[in-house]
């Protein structure tokens, strides 16, 4: 029996090496799925299920949060200070915070939990009934037939949630102004425009890009790597939600920091 400092070391050790290989397991999966990704034939059929899948039927979910968030936003900005001067920045701050930093994140973390969820219970499910290994032995390649057209699909479609979470966000922001705070509709609007700048706007966009990249690749390595049938999937998946939400987070420090410098 070792002391509690061995088992300590031991169990540390073991837990890096399993996320080396994790991390070494990831780089080979998106090597394998950009090599045979763009070779014919192509998976068009493939893609557009997946384009409906994740955008289509994402939007509800984004529409309604994004539009109360903007909506929470405008009371923060319009109450947040004692005198009058919250309430003449509304259309300033709400525009701002949702084109650079809740438009991307929020879409994101309400989509890359289902998206992932979605596609790791897929692929794992596949996996568990042999379905994956019947594609090699047909001498396909599963990262081009089930990674490559998840993993273009999220990436396409994040940004383009991510523009309607914004536009969403600012039209809920835009109620409370017109409701709550009394605001003429033209001076929020002439607010929003004054604040938000392009590089605003493509900044969150290209977050969302990185965040689709990552919440799909994660997806999908953790679908492939499926063992022991059903609860397998249940906890694949529940890792790939997991790791899919700190993964945003992480890259949104270091992609707001990335934006500022440049």
């Amino acid at each position: 029996m070792g002391s509690a400092p061995e088992k300590w070391w031991k169990e540390t050790q073991k837990r890096i090496v399993g996320f080396v290989r994790h991390i070494g397991g990831i780089a080979y999966l998106l090597v394998d799925t950009l090599k045979y990704g763009f070779t014919r034939p192509y998976e068009f059929g493939s893609f557009l299920t997946q384009m409906e899948e994740i955008g289509v039927r994402s939007l509800p979910i984004v529409i309604v949060s994004s539009f109360f968030v903007g909506m929470v936003m405008a009371v923060q900005v319009a109450y947040s200070e004692a005198n009058f001067a919250g309430r003449v920045m509304v259309g300033i701050g709400v525009g701002v915070a949702i084109t650079r930093e809740f438009g991307p994140l929020l879409t994101a973390l309400l989509v890359g939990g289902r998206v992932s969820a979605g596609i790791t219970s897929v692929i794992g499910s596949m996996r568990v009934t042999e379905q994956v290994d019947a594609i090699r032995l047909l001498g396909a390649s599963p990262a081009k037939k089930l990674v490559f057209p998840r993993l273009f699909a999220t990436v396409l479609v994040l940004p383009l949630l991510t523009v309607i979470a914004d536009f969403v966000g600012i039209m809920g922001g835009l109620v409370i102004s017109l409701m709550d705070i009394k605001m003429g509709f033209m001076t929020y609007l002439y607010q929003v425009q004054r604040a938000v700048t392009l590089s605003d706007f493509f900044g969150g966009v290209f977050k969302a890009v990185f965040f689709g990249f990552f919440i799909a690749l994660i997806g999908c390595y953790n679908g492939l790597e499926v063992e022991g049938g059903a609860e397998g999937v249940g906890k694949a998946t529940t890792r790939s939600v997991v790791a899919s939400l700190v993964s945003v987070m992480v890259l949104d420090y270091f992609l707001t920091k990335l934006l500022i410098i440049f």
